[in-house]
């Protein structure tokens, strides 16, 4: 029995996988999953900042704090490497467009559909758009551990499911789902099968090719047959298969969705169900084509927890798409309407005492963050008078003077 345990200690060691308190709840976030890099993320519809945005709405409604949350670290090249190919990492790195020059980002901005990266130094877009892809992915994997420890975990953010070992695509750059489920094989005992549950608008071809042949995973996928990816070869790779078509509503989605998960755990008791729990379904959507309500949204994610709960199954959910500006709002309900139903929650995190430290400024701190965003922090940490309001009236060009500080260019903002 001792070699047994002393086995699981081995199974278990990873970077990735911090110590979290029996005071934190099983949410991670950092700030560094926010993208923001010279106003090019506005040029996909995905809304760069809706991770912070969720956490925001979740403390404003006092259900977390900063200490009462798990902040995940980044994934290094050699989490990576435990899925994708050397290949497909140094091809994120270097692409020629040019003979004799090897440092533009041609690959990454056709995984993100913004062209215009193309052109940007791939040293630049290492830090301001892949290293927060790595920040969520590292949470992804997190999430799985936490969620075996604690009977559901939520990585607000994640949730590349376009991403395979061997190639990218659809704002996905890296395979945090394939790469959650391999860690638990081979990090945590009594993992030996996983259900993926994937209720994003699009069809999640990239987990799909990376299990194609791995029977211990077993693939729910319910999306949009008419939009983007059209992947017919990784359609193999599931189980129970539902193909919505356009403008699919509530009462016909919900039942869906209900009816197949049930059909699905009686097909397959998985040790860990994990749920891609996308938000691109909602009516008005850009690129789902869905004509799904908040409300429809919120009831999907109580059904899922619901039947995972019921039968006693670990659950991790990550966020996924989602391309209006209301998504954050949804999804932070969803967890609300989750913590009120009592199918999740945290005791000893609810009465931790709020520490004296707690800081009260809700303004960003990723190193992705604009360079105006961050000087008007700056200046609020310097000047207790100064207002958030006053401050957007700034003088903000490169040679203004601050007091006590020097100018702009000075302190490294730009």
């Amino acid at each position: 029995m001792n070699e047994d345990r002393n086995e699981g200690k081995k199974k278990e060691s990873c970077a990735l996988y911090v110590d979290v308190k029996s005071s934190q709840w099983p949410i991670i976030y950092s700030p560094e999953y926010n993208i923001g890099f010279l106003g090019l993320e506005k040029l996909h519809p995905f809304d760069a900042g809706k991770w912070g945005k969720v956490y925001q709405f979740l403390k404003d409604h006092g259900m977390i704090r900063d200490d009462t949350t798990v902040r995940p670290r980044e994934a290094s090249e050699d989490d990576l490497l435990v899925v994708h190919t050397k290949q497909y990492i140094n091809d994120l790195k270097l692409t020629n467009i040019v003979e004799g020059i090897e440092e533009w980002s041609v690959n990454v901005a056709s995984i993100t559909e913004v062209p215009p990266v193309a052109l940007i130094p791939n040293f630049i877009v290492q830090r301001k758009v892949l290293r927060p892809f790595r920040y969520q992915t590292g949470g992804t994997i997190l999430a799985g551990k936490l969620a075996m420890d604690r009977g559901w975990a939520l990585n607000i953010g994640g949730g590349f499911h376009h991403c395979s070992s061997t190639r990218g695509g659809g704002f996905c750059a890296y395979a945090d789902l394939t790469l959650s489920v391999k860690f638990l094989f081979d990090k945590v005992e009594d993992v030996s099968k996983v259900m993926i549950v994937d209720l994003d608008a699009h069809q999640g071809n990239g987990h799909e090719r990376d299990f194609m042949t791995d029977d211990r995973v077993y693939i729910m996928d319910v999306y949009n047959r008419g939009i983007y990816p059209h992947d017919g070869f990784a359609k193999r790779a599931i189980k129970k298969k539902v193909e919505l078509q356009h403008f699919t509503e509530d009462v016909t989605y919900l039942g869906l969705v209900d009816r197949n998960m049930e059909q699905a755990l009686n097909e397959f008791t998985p040790d860990i169900i994990v749920y891609n729990a996308g938000t691109d379904i909602l009516e008005g959507d850009p690129l789902g084509n869905l004509s799904i309500t908040a409300e429809g949204i919120i009831e999907r994610d109580q059904i899922v927890f619901t039947k995972a709960h019921s039968r006693g199954i670990p659950i991790m959910m990550v966020t996924s798409g989602g391309y209006q500006k209301t998504t954050a709002r949804i999804i932070a309900n969803s967890i609300i309407n989750l913590r009120q139903k009592n199918l999740i929650g945290c005791d000893a995190a609810e009465q931790e005492p709020v520490p004296r430290t707690e800081i009260r400024s809700s303004l960003p701190r990723s190193q992705s963050e604009g360079f105006l965003a961050r000087f008007k922090r700056t200046c609020l940490s310097t000047s207790t008078s100064t207002t958030t309001q006053d401050l957007t009236k700034l003088d903000t060009s490169p040679d203004v003077q601050i007091q006590g500080m020097g100018s702009i260019k000075d302190l490294g903002y730009i």
